[in-house]
């Protein structure tokens, strides 16, 4: 297997396996203060919050759901209102299935809550695919948004589009997630083979059954959203560089210095494009440096909205 494509498929298993916080395993009945939101368009979010003072809300990212954030809720409680939330199709949400679905539309979603909970203007916090949703809405929406901090978004198909020396390299890293990742999972999943994808990333026939019960659980709670995006929606929508440019929120980028090389070159790239944007690199991180450095990363997104009152 090439090693690009073994790349592809750690990101992939990293952001499973390994990114669900300790609560995960709890019943909704058991995470105290969950509440619910009805959208104008049907759809129902589940969401807990804590503090008092400008609004911070947090996005997930792929197969996670808003426990992902549990650590960071008490602290930056004690000088925001601090929001974390599920994304429409993943735990504990039960909504039905909508055709396109995407990261544009959970971009629509966030917009949604943020008018329902009259909200305003806030600071928006995303992880992978959740940052992915963020840029979206700052890209459509950016009235909504004071100050973003986007944690590694995977917005791939800007790889096909990266400035020089890059340009090459990205083209060839595009062409590989799409023939290694996108087109294999999609098929194991419209034949209705969900845990079949472990095995393939871990590229080991075994793969799914070498996990414990728990990593089971916890992958199987949140797959849904996969299920529905790789059946009928689109996994990695992208945005003009026009668009890009024409952002004027404060963006600080978070980038993993251990990251796949995909996800790298999209923040560099990202700097480049975004007129106000701010860079910080975890050296000794890898996707999950909110995991690895949760204290460092809540310091600097604080220090960076403390910037954009």
């Amino acid at each position: 297997m090439k090693q690009c494509c073994k790349s592809i498929l750690i990101y992939v298993v990293t952001v499973i396996v390994f990114s669900a916080a300790p609560t995960t395993a709890r019943g909704s009945d058991e995470i105290p203060g969950l509440k619910s939101v009805c959208l104008e368009s049907g759809i129902t979010l589940h969401y807990v919050e804590q503090g008092t003072g400008q609004p911070i809300i947090f996005v997930h990212g792929s197969l996670s759901d808003l426990t992902y954030w549990h650590d960071q809720m008490e602290p930056l409680g004690e000088r925001y209102r601090v929001i974390a939330y599920s994304r429409r199709y993943n735990w504990p949400n039960r909504n039905q299935i909508s055709p396109n679905y995407s990261a544009v539309t959970d971009a629509e979603d966030l917009a949604g809550l943020i008018g329902k909970l009259h909200l305003g203007p806030i600071y928006l916090v995303g992880h992978s695919y959740g940052a992915l949703t963020a840029m979206f809405l700052i890209a459509k929406h950016p009235e909504l948004v004071k100050a973003a901090v986007l944690a590694e978004p995977p917005l791939v198909p800007l790889l096909r589009n990266l400035s020089e020396p890059d340009s090459a390299r990205g083209n060839a890293l595009y062409a590989d997630i799409q023939a290694h990742m996108v087109v294999p999972m999609k098929r194991e999943f419209k034949q209705g083979r969900t845990e079949a994808f472990i095995d393939y990333m871990f590229d080991d026939p075994q793969g799914w059954q070498k996990l414990d019960a728990a990593s089971q659980a916890d992958t199987l709670k949140d797959a849904h959203e996969w299920d529905v995006i790789m059946t009928g929606g689109k996994l990695f929508p992208g945005i003009p560089i026009s668009k890009i440019k024409e952002v004027h929120v404060p963006v600080l980028l978070m980038t993993g210095g251990k990251s796949q090389e995909f996800l790298q070159l999209i923040d560099i790239e990202l700097a480049r494009l975004l007129p106000d944007s701010q860079s910080v690199v975890f050296e000794d991180s890898g996707h999950q440096m909110w995991m690895q450095h949760p204290k460092e990363a809540r310091d600097d997104a604080d220090a960076f909205f403390r910037k954009h009152p």
